[in-house]
């Protein structure tokens, strides 16, 4: 009896320590997924727009939902990219960024 009870004993370890290790992996797993999935280029844009409209009043906005791949020095990773208008000095002034499509981080902007 006393064999059954060890054998049911290591079972039930083995059991707990398959378990546990599963609740891990789908955590990392869970976070790995996060990390890699692409944001929404809306909100990325959304939130281009709200600093932009900070400054003042902006005519128009655009952003491409397709994501391209962009090296700059070291760095690799795929980007959205798009522009803004504003007047300006009674003038039409466009804007075009690069930013981050897994993160949302502006990597350029510039005055066309």
């Amino acid at each position: 009896m006393t064999h059954k009870n060890g054998f049911s004993t290591t079972l039930s370890v083995c059991g707990g320590v398959l378990f546990g290790a599963g609740i891990v992996s789908g955590y990392l797993l869970n976070g790995y997924v996060k990390k890699n999935k692409p944001l929404n280029g809306d909100k990325i844009l959304k939130r281009i727009k709200k600093a932009f409209l900070e400054e003042g009043p902006i005519e128009g906005s655009w952003i491409e939902l397709t994501k391209v791949p962009m090296q700059k020095f070291a760095l690799k990773t795929k980007v959205y990219y798009g522009g803004i208008s504003r007047i300006e000095e009674n003038q039409l002034v466009q804007y075009e960024f690069f930013a981050d499509a897994y993160t949302g981080t502006v990597l350029d902007i510039y005055r066309l």
